[in-house]
């Protein structure tokens, strides 16, 4: 199965951050209940501008914001709700997260996503499917239509076992006014859930999976032949909680350097929450950690020496033009007619250095330094391989 161009570009980017804002922000809860005095939203020092800057200077190519959780309070003054900014007392009622991190990502040339969450524990008429419909429509009408281009569009698929939404509808409206939006998980999917929220994809990642097997949660994984390339994304906070919690513990930096090595570096991509604070800023903490991990990715993928590749039986030999010491690699497979490398191992002056069962947009190897001009890298097929390079130790 083929990707569009579209998905390419997103697998391409790789790597985006999540924010987890809202009215459960001031209530130190995962998933409000839709209960909370909006009035408590109150972010006096709101800073969007810190969140795009921190996702710049971490390497991150596009944001999420969690327009609507499950609360069902909505960030930007939606007309179909009482439930929103409208009814804070932040910015007298005039606010608009939504609009203010749209701008801040245009002006930094970031993409921006937006979650708008199907389950709404506030809503009134949530119960009555057809009425819930047509609010939720509305909503997704307000965002795809007032906010400018969106990257993606976050459709989770939590508190919505056993019901039944009209996404023929809702769909509708993303191909009307928002095309080039990846479409995560629900409706009519351009790319999965990987599966779990540890942010961890499993070799072999595969980017497609059978028509049947696209349900609440799109995580099935067929062989190479299935009938819808939907590759994955890995979601995870960067600390043990979503939403803001101040004894909230924050992962290692040999946790959060496993997470990248086992998403991007298997080929998948990687949403990273980082949850702003009461205030509206980014932790420092979780900023300092953040660009800790990506300043050592930084220093690993510093010195890429390319190579030239040549075809040989069974593979390809990847030649450099001087003998390279090398302590990681990367290896990318041509996937505009569809991922079909299903194992490879790559050799250096006869002893295997590396081997996996899947490529994709990339793969990642780390390796204890090696010193070599040539490579041989037996795939199959071996015409899928698109590049090979080193990364000289340091």
């Amino acid at each position: 199965m083929r990707p569009t161009p579209r998905q390419l570009a997103w697998q391409e980017a790789g790597f985006g951050l999540f924010f987890h804002f809202g009215i459960n922000t001031f209530h130190g809860v995962e998933w409000g209940d839709g209960t909370a005095d909006p009035a408590t939203f109150a972010p006096d020092d709101l800073d969007v501008t810190q969140w795009v800057d921190v996702a710049k200077r971490a390497g991150a190519r596009y944001v999420v914001l969690t327009a609507k959780h499950h609360d069902g309070f909505c960030l930007w003054p939606t007309a179909t709700t009482a439930y929103s900014v409208k009814s804070a007392t932040w910015r007298d009622g005039r606010g608009d997260v939504v609009a203010e991190l749209a701008a801040a990502c245009r002006d930094a040339g970031l993409g921006l996503g937006l979650y708008l969450s199907p389950w709404d524990r506030n809503a009134a008429c949530y119960d009555d499917a057809e009425a819930y419909d047509d609010l939720y429509v509305a909503q997704l009408t307000e965002l795809c239509t007032g906010y400018g281009p969106l990257f993606e569009i976050w459709f989770d698929g939590a508190g919505s076992e056993g019901r039944t939404y009209d996404w023929t509808r809702i769909m509708a409206v993303v191909r009307e006014h928002q095309p080039d939006a990846m479409v995560f998980n629900l409706g009519e999917p351009t790319i999965r859930w990987v599966g779990n929220e540890d942010g961890l994809a499993t070799e072999p990642v595969r980017y497609t999976v059978s028509a049947t097997d696209v349900s609440m949660f799109t995580t099935a994984v067929s062989h190479l032949d299935g009938q819808r390339y939907l590759p994955p994304e890995c979601d995870v906070p960067i600390r043990a909680d979503w939403f803001w919690q101040p004894s909230s513990a924050l992962k290692t930096r040999e946790q959060l350097l496993e997470i990248f090595d086992r998403s991007m570096g298997l080929g998948a991509g990687l949403l990273l929450n980082l949850a702003p604070t009461p205030g509206g800023r980014l932790d420092p903490a979780d900023v300092d950690r953040l660009l800790e991990v990506t300043g050592e990715l930084r220093r690993r993928f510093a010195r890429p020496v390319p190579a030239t590749l040549s075809a040989i039986p069974g593979g390809f030999r990847a030649t450099f033009p001087k003998p390279v010491r090398f302590d990681h690699l990367e290896l990318r497979e041509e996937l505009r007619a569809g991922q079909f490398i299903n194992g490879y191992a790559v050799v250096a002056d006869g002893i295997e250095i590396a081997a996996g069962s899947s490529v994709g947009i990339r793969r990642w190897h780390s390796v204890a330094p090696v010193v070599a001009s040539t490579l041989d890298i037996q795939a199959a097929p071996p015409g899928s391989l698109a590049a090979v390079t080193a990364f000289t130790a340091s």
